[in-house]
């Protein structure tokens, strides 16, 4: 295939031998470098870590090394990346409560349902009681009232009042984004101007 006007031919790529199994203190290298670009819970970077020995277990073997060689490195690698998690939530690197109540403030905001904020936080890894007692402060009706913003849905509607039509459209994306029934009435009735005032209260906090 002939290189394109203008651009430079491609270098091959070199794959990068596989070397030895990653250790503990390499994957706690790995570990400082994904929490200065990313926020996560010890469960999440546990995950990191390991999917990251997965990646080194299967260069291993496409390079010839020995299955049963590399299957007990790979294990005692996964234990290492447990325990350097471990150790980083302990010093207070990863704060699981910290990234689940800022995580669940930027969800709410956004529209999300409190359904929707726990399915995403457990996703992440955030203990199922952490995740409870923080939902408890989200507020349910301004969530409903972003979720019909963005759709120029109900209060926010062009027309108003919104047709029937357009109504029970909303009420069913309502009930698929997670929030129950009444809540979903209770947005969908709501006058424009307190709608937004509403909307405007809890995004100051």
């Amino acid at each position: 295939m002939e290189t394109p006007p203008g651009k430079s031919p491609a270098r091959p790529r070199r794959d990068i031998p596989a070397g030895p199994a990653p250790t503990a203190e390499r994957l706690r290298e790995a570990a400082l470098a994904h929490l200065a670009r990313f926020g996560t819970t010890e469960a999440g970077l546990r995950r990191v870590l390991q999917r990251r020995v997965d990646r080194w277990a299967r260069r291993a073997e496409a390079e010839g090394q020995l299955a049963e060689v590399v299957a007990p490195a790979a294990a005692r690698a996964k234990a290492a990346a447990a325990e350097v998690a471990q150790a980083l939530a302990r010093a207070g690197a990863v704060d699981d409560t910290a990234f689940a109540a800022a995580r669940m403030r930027r969800l709410n905001q956004a529209g999300r349902s409190r359904r929707a904020i726990a399915a995403h936080l457990a996703a992440k890894g955030v203990p199922g009681e952490t995740a409870a007692s923080l939902l408890e402060e989200a507020d349910e009706l301004a969530a409903a009232l972003g979720h019909l913003r963005r759709r120029r849905a109900g209060p926010f509607a062009i027309e108003q009042p919104p047709s029937p039509e357009a109504r029970l459209k909303a009420l069913g994306a309502l009930a698929r984004a997670g929030f129950s029934r009444d809540l979903a009435e209770r947005a969908l009735d709501m006058e424009p101007e307190a709608a937004t005032d509403r909307l405007l209260a809890a995004r100051r906090g």
